[in-house]
């Protein structure tokens, strides 16, 4: 929103031959706004800690063998990750009762990742950082040991 002088303000209702008494009354309001005093001015509440959530795809239960599918998720800091499904499909229900949601429905979590707005999951306190699925590759934590021939 641009900034306008007051005195600009002041002299573009006087140029529109506005009633003194509705110019005193404008100016005064716009004072109280400029200086900060006026009221509805809240302090806003400070950001919330999250901690990212892989969520992992692993529809038939293998998830040693394949490379499989996921969302990168933030939650809040001092939440139990175990509760992002529940979140999710309670994002899901509210979407869904909502008039876009009604037409088409979210069906999966891949849905609700996917279609549902940043807003219908903030307010269950989930953040999707990653719309489109990534891949998640499995790794056994080790590195191997060079054999002595190798290392020169």
């Amino acid at each position: 929103m641009a900034k306008v002088d007051v005195d600009v303000v002041r002299r573009v209702l006087q140029r529109n031959e506005v009633d003194g008494e509705i110019i005193a009354q404008i100016l005064e309001d716009l004072e109280l706004e400029v200086s900060g005093d006026g009221e509805g001015k809240e302090d806003p509440a400070p950001p919330v800690k999250k901690q990212f959530v892989i969520l992992v795809s692993d529809p038939d239960g293998k998830f040693q063998e394949d490379l499989f599918t996921g969302w990168v998720l933030q939650i809040p800091e001092d939440e139990s990750p175990l509760e992002v499904n529940a979140r999710l499909i309670r994002a899901a229900y509210e979407f869904n009762r909502s008039k876009k949601g009604s037409r088409d429905p979210a069906r999966s979590i891949t849905d609700v990742c996917e279609v549902v707005p940043a807003k219908v999951l903030r307010m269950q306190s989930v953040w999707v950082r990653t719309k489109e699925p990534v891949l998640l590759v499995r790794t056994d934590n080790r590195i191997p040991t060079m054999p002595a021939a190798d290392r020169e």
